[in-house]
């Protein structure tokens, strides 16, 4: 089974829509993150996305949250144009930063 996140994108169409937008997206494994993006994926991205394209986040979402059982997973970062085939979304993976969080919010 394959793990699904929600992700809250901006911008589905060219206008922004009155309501929150939001979609569930599959999880994809490193070796297909690999793949799509070669030698521009690291250790702090996540990708996620339906490889036969139609559904993705979009430019204006960057900084838009990925969720998983309620907690923030990942922010929307970077993509090859939008929801384009073999061209997934990447994120910024929150947990390798969770102690920097904290460190920045305690300083503040």
């Amino acid at each position: 089974m394959q793990d699904m996140l929600m992700v809250l994108p901006n911008s589905f169409q060219s206008r922004y829509p009155d309501k929150l937008q939001c979609m569930d997206v599959p999880l994809l494994s490193n070796d297909i993150c690999f793949n799509a993006y070669p030698f521009q994926i690291t250790e702090n991205m996540i990708c996620a996305g339906y490889l036969e394209g139609g559904k993705d986040s979009c430019q204006r979402d960057s900084w838009g949250p990925m969720m998983c059982g309620g907690e923030l997973q990942g922010v929307v970062s970077w993509g090859h144009g939008c929801a384009l085939r073999k061209k997934p979304g990447v994120y910024t993976k929150v947990c390798n930063y969770t102690s920097w969080i904290r460190n920045t919010m305690a300083s503040g």
